[in-house]
């Protein structure tokens, strides 16, 4: 995919609100990192008011995953998941648009061994990532370090799709976007021995997909991990990160490799994921993105999990 290029037409009329809105969260992430931290979790606040459907789909989706927890733990979490990801929209922002030297200082990463010893042995990897609420600023962290390829949908905006590849690219001038549905084109560049950032938790349908238990719930889950992984010849090398509560920046963990992976079924290959994407979770269940229907797919004959949007 061709880099991004600023285009005349973006400076015509109907495209002015955007850039006052986008000036304005320019001027906002000039502050000081804590004071962003608290204006991130006041937004997630008023979030947690207005935006009642998210609000109910996480809700939802914690009950499914924690019904151990009380009811009350349950309300903490999700007011603490609304805060994480109104953070994590200054966060965005921070990614974009701080110099690279003010957001290296907050980078603590562990296990980049694993990614430099498979570069050095021209294997190319599936870095398998989540979708965590801090998944913009943790891209961008490891992109300073070593260069990681990303999956990419093109946003219906095209100067907003400018300014945010724009944003993710800056950081490493070798990282390359490559479309969610170019298959070939993904398996070239694993084949080629580089690190493809990719997220196998989200529920893309059944037709895509197998169900096999996450959180003790049949869940759609991917099938494309292995296919990647086998066809591309790769590693599939799990990533996490979480935004550390001491305020001190983020925790970045490469893993080392899945051994024997791809195995010797798909279903076998879904089941150990999901149960590795369960124990990622459970370790940081407050930043996760929990407002996307995951279990919207269901087997044929089971009831739908979630009540109808108001």
């Amino acid at each position: 995919m061709d880099r991004p290029r600023f285009r005349t037409a973006f400076l015509s009329p109907r495209f002015w609100p955007l850039w006052c809105g986008l000036g304005l969260l320019w001027l906002i992430v000039q502050l000081p990192y804590p004071a962003l931290l608290f204006v991130g979790r006041v937004l997630g606040a008023l979030m947690y008011r207005v935006a009642g459907d998210r609000r109910r789909i996480a809700k939802r989706n914690l009950e499914l995953c924690f019904p151990e927890k009380s009811a009350a733990e349950r309300k903490r979490l999700l007011k603490e998941n609304f805060a994480s990801t109104g953070i994590a929209f200054f966060e965005m922002a921070m990614s974009w648009w701080w110099s690279r030297k003010r957001l290296a200082k907050l980078a603590h990463v562990e296990g980049l061994e694993h990614l430099k010893k498979a570069q050095r042995d021209g294997k190319g990897v599936i870095l398998m990532a989540l979708h965590f609420t801090t998944l913009e600023i943790g891209a961008a962290l490891l992109g300073q370090q070593h260069t990681i390829d990303g999956m990419y949908r093109e946003h219906k905006n095209p100067l907003f799709d400018f300014i945010q590849r724009r944003g993710r690219e800056r950081h490493n001038l070798d990282s390359l976007a490559v479309e969610r549905d170019d298959v070939r084109g993904m398996l070239k560049l694993l084949r080629a021995g580089r690190a493809i950032w990719y997220a196998p938790d989200q529920d893309y349908g059944a037709k895509q997909s197998i169900f096999v238990p996450l959180f003790g719930i049949q869940a759609a889950t991917v099938t494309a991990t292995s296919k990647f992984a086998r066809l591309g010849k790769a590693l599939v090398v799990p990533f996490t990160q979480e935004r550390l509560a001491d305020g001190s920046g983020y925790r970045l963990v490469i893993h080392a490799p899945l051994d024997n992976f791809p195995g010797e079924t798909d279903e076998a290959d879904c089941i150990r994921i999901n149960q590795w994407v369960e124990g990622a979770l459970r370790d940081c269940p407050e930043q996760y993105l929990w407002a996307h229907r995951r279990f919207k797919s269901r087997p044929p004959g089971e009831p739908k999990l979630y009540a109808k949007r108001g």
